[in-house]
């Protein structure tokens, strides 16, 4: 599912982080949109951008999404209302979107991991990518690929 930015302010799209290694490690068969349960200590963290999102990544326990791995730094003002920086969190997904993505990670080598979060007009989202891992000949020939189409644009200049 592609995500493009429209012009109203609900759909604006402001990209806060992103796991650029995720495409590198991970070969994605589908994304997915969830919202996320956050705190207000949370909100002003990622506001600051001070949020992580490598070894980020969703698993379904007793019908909830959760996430894990997913590291927003304390907020420095928000002195006893502080919040807990590797915290599961809950997302916030339809009943069938919950079902089918745990058909999914039930899959052998299958896991859903955050590629990004961001900004949908005033809401935080993340992008769940779900896929298998990729093995070592797999990254080689993407890295292989890359090359061949950097070199492709390089001689088109």
């Amino acid at each position: 599912m592609a995500h493009s930015p429209s012009a109203g302010a609900i759909g604006e799209i402001r990209i806060i982080a992103q796991n650029k290694k995720l495409a590198h490690d991970l070969d994605v068969e589908r994304h997915l949109e969830a919202g996320i349960v956050l705190c207000g200590s949370e909100v002003k963290s990622i506001r600051g951008g001070r949020v992580v999102l490598t070894g980020a990544h969703v698993r379904i326990l007793g019908g909830e999404a959760l996430v894990f791995g997913l590291t927003i730094n304390e907020y420095a003002f928000s002195h006893q209302f502080t919040h807990e920086p590797l915290a599961q969190r809950k997302l916030l997904l339809h009943t069938h979107e919950i079902a089918k993505l745990q058909r999914d990670l039930e899959q052998k080598g299958c896991t859903a991991a955050i590629s990004r979060i961001y900004w949908r007009g005033s809401r935080v989202k993340l992008d769940i990518s779900i896929g298998t891992g990729k093995k070592l000949h797999d990254k080689r020939q993407t890295i292989k690929e890359a090359d061949a189409r950097r070199d492709m644009q390089r001689a088109k200049r």
